[in-house]
């Protein structure tokens, strides 16, 4: 998989700061919701900073939408053909995971996202990250383990997983080799 250029991050922060505007939000009251310092989000807002996989998921839940949607919006153009070149790919600076929105921009309350995850790695996702939507991950390649809440989901190449209420989760990969799995996400609130 190739990234998209760097000016993603850029985009985002530009996102970020226009879905805390439209909502008349401070700083301060976005790093509340969040539970993020508000220091952190003017750099990110200002592109100073890039966000990992783990504070986008809070902001995103903040705001009461997906990470998807906050990525598609920030990136994705209307049509219903996403030619796999033109497939937004953000990379996560801090466990170099690969995240490619697969789904077309569209009003279907749908969003599809295949992630490489790099062996050795742990992604904790607060409960926020999927509060309106019901998710599934299919894992195409590799070992996942998927911890929800108490609950461990060892999966191996082929499993598919529903995710039960939303619960603080962990995407691990335990082993040297990454793997590569698709999240479908069907949004309850059509955001």
């Amino acid at each position: 998989m190739t990234t998209m250029p760097d000016n993603i991050n850029q985009r985002i922060s530009a996102r970020i700061r226009l879905e805390r505007e439209a909502r008349g939000w401070s700083l301060s009251e976005l790093a509340e919701r969040a539970g993020v310092s508000r220091a952190m989000i003017h750099k990110i807002e200002r592109a100073e900073s890039s966000p990992t996989a783990t504070l986008l998921a809070r902001l995103s839940g903040a705001f009461g939408i997906s990470m998807s949607t906050l990525i598609a919006r920030a990136e994705l153009q209307e049509g219903k053909l996403l030619r796999f070149a033109n497939q937004p790919v953000w990379r996560d600076p801090q466990t170099h995971y690969l995240r490619r929105h697969v789904s077309p921009r569209s009003d279907l309350p749908i969003d599809m996202v295949q992630v490489e995850l790099p062996g050795g790695s742990d992604v904790p996702m607060p409960a926020s990250s999927y509060a309106l939507a019901r998710q599934l991950i299919w894992l195409q390649s590799g070992e996942l383990v998927f911890q929800e809440g108490d609950t461990r989901h060892e999966m191996r190449a082929g499993d598919c997983l529903e995710l039960g209420p939303p619960n603080d989760c962990r995407f691990i990969n335990e082993s040297r080799e990454p793997c590569v799995y698709l999240v479908v996400r069907l949004n309850q609130s059509g955001s």
